[in-house]
């Protein structure tokens, strides 16, 4: 289990067929992989969040090539894939009177899930994360 600091994209796309494989493009041309992605879609546009392990910022990429970006630090965290997991984190950051504003993730064939959240104090969440004990 591990807990990092990432960051995510947040771009209004066109809701039309290969409106997404444009975009995702300039994330392949650039070599930045995209760690999770998640939309919302509402009549005809939507909304596109792109999490990357990147240290350097994509924002520039996006901008210049058309698209308005919100760039956000968001927490990555690996657990086990068992149940009551996500409950476990959801408890232990409320407890803290830390909201959990966006969650996304998977899980793997390995046993592992990833979930990308944005929380209402990063810096705080990444700290009591990484005193957990079932989180390092």
């Amino acid at each position: 289990m591990s807990v990092k600091l990432v960051k995510q994209y947040t771009v209004f796309l066109p809701n039309v067929p290969g409106a997404l494989s444009k975009f995702v493009e300039l994330f392949a041309n650039e070599g930045v992989n995209i760690i999770g992605i998640a939309s919302e879609i509402r009549d005809d546009s939507g909304i596109v969040r792109v999490a990357v392990d990147a240290e350097r910022k994509v924002s520039q990429i996006l901008t210049g090539a058309g698209f308005t970006t919100i760039e956000t630090q968001m927490i990555s965290v690996k657990l086990l894939d068992r149940p009551g997991e996500l409950l476990r984190i959801a408890r232990l950051l409320g407890e803290h009177n830390i909201n959990i504003t966006t969650v996304y993730g998977s899980a793997d064939s390995g046993g592992t899930d990833s979930l990308l959240m944005n929380v209402s104090d990063v810096d705080r969440a990444f700290e009591v994360l990484k005193k957990d004990p079932e989180v390092k």
